[in-house]
């Protein structure tokens, strides 16, 4: 070897060295394919342009959920229970608070048509007056809970992976801490977070009586805000992952979340399993259909603008971050509906384009209930 001259590594030994710690932590480097064969004039593209996945397609209407049938409270207000957690046999029965708010019961008129009933908008938006959104809360409270005055802890969303530990002394605070996730053991509270798109995550641990709310929209998923959820739980409670029942709630659906490159560019960073968490979701405009040689172009196959959108599935995605840390399958609900199509049941951001109320996933623990169940 010539004086003063080092080694060279091998480039590919150090591209395997750096997956392998990747594969560690549970990331995947670079999964979109940047290298092309020259001689493949399939995948022959510009330099500096990366080719597109292709996804599995899908049709609008295949992606729709089934709407679910919300339970009216006797002060009439309509909210969705987790089935399985209301069974007589469900651990749970005896000392869970849970629910998922709809807009239905309320007394807001910001939102709705006049003449309609009021709605239950549970967030302090400039819209709304917040003497009638304390009020909406109280009748939430007296819904899951029976009483109206059960201390609600809330915190402001920041689309982060920040936890807040709960106590007695953060209920119905003028200020509430900033953070995405909320967990207590303490009885009598209960836990809120808001959406009106966002996907809304109930976690339960029927063993060591703690329970825990998550706000989970496209960013707090990609920082794995569920995954630190659980991590949290089992840190300061003890909680065993194969212990804990979770419910994912009302978001906006596979059907209608049509995002962009940048939103694919983020999972695909942090997930081995991002394809399967997008569809290519084509059109079925009615004129299109009938009149197809109206829309076509001079432009080579694939390059027309029309085409399929990149429609992602929040909820998969929340469901595939508990199955990793470490719950059943069997564990895992899904309360179903969409935000964004069921305008009639839920507050939606993207179907109001940004004026709309905001929606309460609760739980709670019962007063007198016991810290170690089993």
């Amino acid at each position: 070897m010539p004086k003063n001259s080092f080694p060279i590594p091998d480039p590919d030994a150090r591209l395997l060295e750096i997956d392998q710690l990747f594969q560690a932590a549970g990331l995947v480097r670079n999964l979109r394919r940047k290298s092309v064969d020259p001689g493949d004039e399939s995948t022959h593209k510009s330099p500096g342009v990366t080719p597109r996945r292709r996804f599995q397609q899908a049709m609008p209407e295949e992606l729709f959920p089934v709407r679910p049938n919300p339970r009216m409270a006797p002060n009439g207000v309509q909210w969705l229970p987790v089935p399985a957690w209301e069974k007589p046999t469900s651990p749970t029965k005896s000392w869970l608070w849970h629910g998922f708010s709809t807009r239905m019961g309320g007394l807001s008129q910001a939102y709705s048509a006049e003449g309609t009933p009021g709605d239950l908008n549970l967030g302090f938006t400039a819209d709304d007056a917040r003497e009638t959104v304390t009020a909406n809360r109280r009748l939430l409270a007296e819904a899951i809970t029976g009483d109206p005055d059960t201390p609600l802890v809330t915190i402001r969303q920041i689309h982060s992976s920040v936890l807040v530990l709960a106590g007695a002394a953060h209920a119905d605070s003028e200020r509430p801490c900033k953070g995405d996730g909320l967990i207590t053991n303490v009885p009598g509270l209960l836990l809120a977070v808001q959406t009106a798109d966002c996907i809304p995550v109930l976690v339960a641990d029927p063993k060591r009586c703690v329970v825990a709310a998550f706000h989970a929209g496209w960013r707090g998923t990609v920082k794995r805000i569920v995954e630190a959820g659980v991590g949290r739980m089992r840190l300061e409670y003890g909680s065993r992952p194969q212990d804990l029942i979770a419910a994912i709630g009302p978001g906006i659906g596979s059907c209608c979340y049509a995002v962009g490159e940048e939103v694919l560019s983020e999972f695909e960073s942090q997930f081995s399993y991002a394809d399967r968490l997008f569809r290519e979701v084509y059109s079925t405009d009615p004129v299109r259909a009938k009149y197809p040689m109206l829309f076509l172009t001079q432009r080579a196959p694939g390059h027309s603008p029309i085409g399929p959108s990149l429609h992602l599935d929040l909820v998969e995605a929340n469901r595939r971050q508990l199955l990793s840390a470490g719950l059943k399958p069997r564990s895992i609900q899904s309360v179903g509906g969409c935000t964004n199509c069921q305008p009639e049941l839920f507050f939606s951001h993207r179907a109001s384009k940004g004026r709309a109320g905001r929606m309460f996933s609760v739980i709670g623990l019962r007063p007198g209930s016991s810290r170690h169940k089993a």
